[in-house]
């Protein structure tokens, strides 16, 4: 299939899961326990209505933002993602060009499989680096210090990850060992394995130990509770990320999309929040943003799109989400980003 062809972002899982091996696509796409948060991350979207406002003046849309004062090309970025290399040989480099190239924000795992210093020579566009926190907090606080040496805009705190959830499908399709992780200096036993480096104690008081190790922006992923949105604040995040994420940790969770506008009502307009979870259609975006959101950010779609087709597959995908972005600014008569207000929204 050309992928000038695709024109939805779920036909890439498909073409993935032609190309992956078992064990690796078990890896991307699975949920925790039954998955429920998994498909509610997307159903929770199609519940809601959107209304449109017409006769406006959409002769020319601007989809255009900015995420932490850095200006975008759209409100989109793409979410860290683990070893990317059973995705693609050139992993993170590949969605780290399209990224620059297409003036969107990427974010960089600390589980990746090319290191820190690879991806930030691929080209100057917004780049976070997110931040699991290891046991060895030596080794995390050397990981920001080599972040802010490269170029990375933001630190980005993944705090909703004490331990893995209950995986069944990477239970019955292991994936083998062997992955070099070049961010942390070594090899994990399986990708699985990543969270037993991960530190269990971290807390909120360890965020003013984080901040005191850069000047760098602090953005909180993982956030679903608004006291806990205020907590963030409250310890000097600039941003927050509402994700579940991709259903693969608490099932039964709330779906990111529903609980996003109750953190954006404790927030209060005291730091950005961003949605990461579910997001398929440009309709997906324009109801995150109409509820709140300063950006969303997707994972599992670009992913999918690099296992089908590489760069070009990734490409593909940011051309479908800008199209439909339009197109639905358009007819909800939204010239600006701005003008995605949330009575747009119904429900």
């Amino acid at each position: 299939m050309a992928v000038t062809t695709i024109a939805n972002l779920r036909e890439f899982e498909a073409l993935a899961r032609a190309r992956l091996s078992p064990a690796a696509f078990a890896y991307y796409a699975g949920g925790s326990w039954d998955e429920e948060t998994l498909r509610d991350n997307e159903a929770a979207f199609a519940r809601r209505r959107l209304l449109p406002r017409v006769l406006v003046d959409v002769a020319r849309v601007d989809p255009s933002t900015t995420i932490l004062g850095q200006p975008v090309a759209l409100p989109l970025g793409f979410a860290p993602a683990a070893n990317q290399a059973l995705a693609h040989g050139e992993a993170e480099v590949i969605p780290a060009r399209v990224a620059a190239n297409c003036r969107l924000v990427y974010c960089l795992s600390t589980f990746s499989n090319r290191s820190l210093e690879d991806v930030a020579r691929v080209g100057r566009g917004a780049r976070w680096f997110q931040l699991y926190v290891q046991r060895d907090r030596g080794r995390s606080e050397e990981m920001v210090r080599r972040a802010v040496a490269a170029g990375y805009g933001a630190i980005e705190l993944t705090v909703d990850l004490p331990s893995a959830g209950y995986r069944e499908r990477e239970i019955r399709e292991p994936l083998p060992g062997g992955s070099v992780l070049p961010n942390i200096g070594g090899a994990g036993t399986h990708p699985g394995a990543f969270v037993d480096l991960v530190d269990g104690s971290l807390a909120w008081t360890d965020l003013d130990w984080l901040r005191g190790l850069s000047d760098l922006p602090l953005v909180i992923k993982g956030i679903l509770d608004p006291a806990d949105a205020v907590r963030a604040v409250e310890h000097g995040a600039a941003g927050i990320v509402v994700s579940t994420p991709g259903g693969r940790q608490l099932d039964r969770a709330p779906a990111a999309i529903d609980a996003l506008e109750p953190v954006v009502d404790a927030v209060a307009g005291r730091a950005e929040v961003y949605l990461d979870g579910g997001v398929r259609r440009g309709t997906d975006i324009v109801t995150a943003m109409a509820l709140g959101a300063r950006a969303v950010f997707i994972g599992r779609p670009y992913m999918y799109a690099m296992a089908a087709a590489g760069e070009a597959g990734i490409l593909r995908c940011v051309e479908i989400l800008e199209a439909e972005l339009r197109i639905a600014m358009k007819l909800l008569g939204a010239p600006t980003i701005a003008g995605l207000t949330r009575d747009r929204v119904l429900g």
